[in-house]
């Protein structure tokens, strides 16, 4: 146990408090390009997993919005179309019902 302590004792700590963020940063950088360098494959594997994967939320996201783009303007034709004809049937009714002296003379 003494010998154990004694080897932890001459082992450099690397979380310092007073070390700051930035070099926290250059530690945890240092550390993730050593493993990237020492397992190549592990790393080409989540690129090619979760790069996949983003692709994949990509295109689906794209296609969704396309797809509403599509949905609002068909809405809005609709809307246009259902003004024209409540405007254009208004107006027949109108022409068509009799006036109140029309009513009185037959």
């Amino acid at each position: 146990m003494a010998s154990q302590q004694k080897g932890e004792e001459d082992q450099p700590s690397t979380s310092h408090p007073a070390a700051g963020f930035g070099a926290m940063v250059v530690e945890r950088y240092r550390k993730i390009r050593e493993h990237a360098e020492t397992y190549p494959y592990v790393w080409a594997s989540y690129i090619v997993v979760y790069g996949g994967f983003g692709l994949w939320t990509t295109y689906r996201w794209r296609k969704l919005r396309k797809t509403e783009d599509r949905v609002r303007a068909l809405q809005e034709r609709l809307r246009k179309l259902v003004e024209t004809e409540e405007g254009a049937s208004s107006t027949k009714s109108v022409e068509k019902a009799p006036s109140s002296s029309e009513k009185t003379t037959k």
